[in-house]
């Protein structure tokens, strides 16, 4: 199922790459997108991945720089029943991660230096967990290769714009009209790559996350946390990147708190709702998340520090015991 949604999403993107080839340069404007959509469907299935941790300067660590999380995440994929992923940090006071890989065994996470700072381990322990999920759901091959060939097809609104001030270009068949809806398609492509990732697997990551950390209520915990956070500190790298805002654990982007059509996550309470439902399955206590709005930030994942042991108290409204301590 995740092959064939692949394909289709590639197919659709090539189509979109050669209809406003179309557009701005007729059948041999058309022509040259299809090779260029061609060659990026290649290379953006070997190389998005790295696109985007180098859109994020994010750098590599291992159990030497980052023993505390590096530890973490290990557990966890082992946990998972997964191969140990390539762990990044990326500098942004933003509290967010996200994951990226064509499969399993070729696959990275990332997590900001905000969420390091700002989150108790036991709440990041739930959001690696979530990311780890989407590996683990294969959901990252789409998400990465959408995110490249998003942020290429935004990239024909500058051709279209610089075409458009050459009024002897006979190849277009449509004239300025045709240059004109180039230029508003293109933009927009990106929201309707976004649209196309299906918000469900949100929603599933979320679900296998809380049975790889045991915990549902860590995940929400930190839910509501970035949540909060990511109105407040903006996120530059993922201004100038918008493409890429389907990634994130949450949303980026300043805006979308409505889980509507045109929204790239669900709405945060929803899902905090889904995870305390999740939580009392697992025979788990409630939740609060305005308790969490409220409290300290807590104890960070920094070298040096260990992750708390079974039963040691700390953290808020989280059972005594977790798989990875």
């Amino acid at each position: 199922m995740n092959l064939m949604r692949t394909a289709m999403l590639l197919a659709f993107m090539t189509a979109l790459f050669m209809g406003v080839g179309y557009l701005i340069g007729g059948q041999g404007g058309m022509m040259i997108a299809f090779v260029v959509a061609a060659g990026m469907n290649f290379f953006s299935y070997w190389n998005s991945d790295r696109m985007v941790l180098s859109a994020y300067h994010a750098q590599q660590v291992d159990a030497r720089s980052a023993p505390e999380f590096y530890g973490m995440i290990q557990q966890l994929s082992a946990n998972a029943g997964l191969p140990m992923p390539k762990v990044y940090i990326y500098d942004n006071p933003q509290p967010n991660a996200f994951a990226t890989g064509r499969n399993p065994e070729n696959a990275a996470v990332a997590a900001s230096t905000g969420l390091l700072n700002m989150l108790t381990e036991e709440e990041v322990a739930g959001v690696m967990a979530h990311e780890l999920a989407h590996i683990q759901n294969r959901d990252t091959l789409t998400m990465t290769v959408t995110a490249t060939l998003a942020g290429a097809i935004s990239m024909l609104g500058n051709f279209a714009f610089l075409f458009s001030g050459n009024r002897e270009n006979n190849n277009n068949p449509f004239g300025f009209i045709g240059v004109l809806v180039a230029m508003i398609v293109a933009p927009f492509a990106a929201m309707l790559v976004q649209m196309a990732i299906s918000r469900t697997r949100e929603y599933s990551a979320d679900r296998r996350g809380s049975e790889i950390c045991g915990q549902p209520l860590w995940l929400a915990s930190a839910l509501a946390k970035i949540s909060g956070y990511a109105h407040q500190i903006p996120n530059e790298e993922a201004e100038r990147n918008p493409a890429t805002a389907h990634m994130f654990i949450i949303n980026p982007l300043s805006g979308e708190r409505m889980d509507n059509l045109f929204s790239t996550h669900p709405n945060t309470e929803n899902r905090i709702a889904a995870l305390q439902s999740l939580a009392a399955e697992f025979g788990q206590g409630g939740y609060d998340p305005r308790s969490t709005a409220r409290a300290s930030a807590g104890t960070a994942v920094r070298k040096g520090r260990s992750v708390p042991s079974a039963g040691s108290g700390r953290g808020t409204s989280r059972p005594p015991k977790g798989p990875w301590s």
